[in-house]
């Protein structure tokens, strides 16, 4: 498609929104797009129907007997691999935590015009496939690389740019991150949502990383200039901060909503007397949980932790509450073992990314 073909303009600035007022497109994305359900925070393993899903573009649908994965641009030893030949290579199955880049999005004020998410873009599951830099290091980069791109099969625009879905390591970064290609999740086949045939995982790192519907990995002897690598996915103080990269997960932890839901707003009702409230805590970079502390009627007390399940999963925690009449505003908050600490108010972005801010959840207790 040429320039003059494209019928989606670029715009500058933000699109005004209204907090806790969304437009007909954002509805529409979060009609597209699912979070995980908070109940199920009880399981160590996300199942795969309820792991999050954020998908740009529309899903390519790729026949897995006609993939080829490329290894191209300055490599001095491309080649191309079929999904058999990938098979084929050394197994690795690693549970991973991954959540959205966005997750949280709604909570930031005035927020960004984009899919609302609130607590749920996020999830664990057992990744199996073959580590990326054996097959980094066959490809032979040349000697003045100084980054790989992943570019998936996806297309579509964004603020009137059309583009696949890309994303880039530097070299340093490939030599330290566990990253994998993925075929399988949870012991069965990709969905075609979840990136089939192949996707990146790039562990503790958010999600925008692990790149779906991976078949192109190019090493470059510049900077990847892509969109999602350049334009977005970045922290930004205002409109014109060229920003940071998004990069590992921030320490953030969940819990299980206690009692029973009201339809509408969600919050909690639950008869009086002992609880054991549970939850999940996460940080990036394989960082483990060092503490979770929740409050409880205006006191903060330290949850009961659980070893990880992996380095890159996140951990469990429980804590006991004795649940006495009227209306209670619960909180959880960890520290990671790098000491960075989950903080009660959302930091500031442009794009809402990285809200970590402490989760908020209302509970109705009967009388006797």
């Amino acid at each position: 498609m040429t320039t003059n073909d494209n019928p989606f303009m670029g715009y500058s600035g933000r699109i005004a929104t209204q907090d806790g007022v969304y437009s007909q497109s954002e509805v529409g994305l979060a009609n597209r797009n699912s979070g995980i359900l908070l109940e199920t925070l009880a399981l160590d393993v996300t199942p795969t129907g309820l792991h999050y899903l954020l998908t740009h573009f529309d899903v390519p649908l790729i026949d897995p007997g006609q993939y080829r994965l490329d290894f191209s641009g300055g490599f001095n030893a491309p080649f191309e691999l079929d999904l058999d030949e990938i098979k084929s290579l050394p197994q690795v199955t690693l549970p991973v935590t991954l959540e959205c880049a966005g997750n949280g999005r709604s909570g930031v004020s005035p927020r960004s015009h984009s899919m609302p998410w609130a607590y749920e873009a996020v999830g664990t599951s057992e990744w199996t496939g073959t580590p990326l830099k054996p097959l980094i290091e066959r490809a032979v980069p040349n000697a003045d690389a100084v980054e790989i791109a992943f570019l998936g099969a996806d297309y579509g625009f964004d603020k009137g740019v059309g583009h696949c879905f890309g994303r880039s390591l530097t070299m340093t970064q490939i030599a330290d991150l566990d990253v994998m290609l993925v075929y399988a999740m949870n012991g069965q086949p990709l969905l075609p949502q979840h990136g089939a045939p192949l996707r990146l995982i790039v562990p503790g790192w958010y999600g925008m990383a692990s790149v779906k519907w991976l078949d192109r990995i190019e090493a470059l002897r510049e900077p990847f200039d892509g969109f999602q690598q350049v334009r977005t996915y970045r922290f930004r103080e205002h409109d014109g901060d060229p920003g940071r990269p998004v990069t590992t997960m921030r320490v953030k932890s969940l819990m299980v909503p206690p009692g029973v839901p009201d339809w509408g707003t969600r919050k909690r009702y639950l008869e009086p007397g002992p609880v054991t409230l549970l939850g999940r805590a996460w940080s990036g970079g394989g960082v483990p949980i060092a503490k979770v502390e929740v409050e409880l009627d205006g006191e903060w007390r330290q949850a009961r932790l659980e070893p990880q399940i992996s380095r890159y999963a996140w951990s469990k925690w429980t804590c006991d509450w004795s649940a006495s009449p009227g209306k209670h505003v619960l909180r959880c908050r960890a520290t990671d073992a790098d000491g960075h600490i989950q903080p009660l108010d959302p930091p500031w972005d442009v794009s809402g990314f990285a809200n970590n801010a402490a989760q908020k959840v209302t509970v109705f207790v009967g009388e006797p």
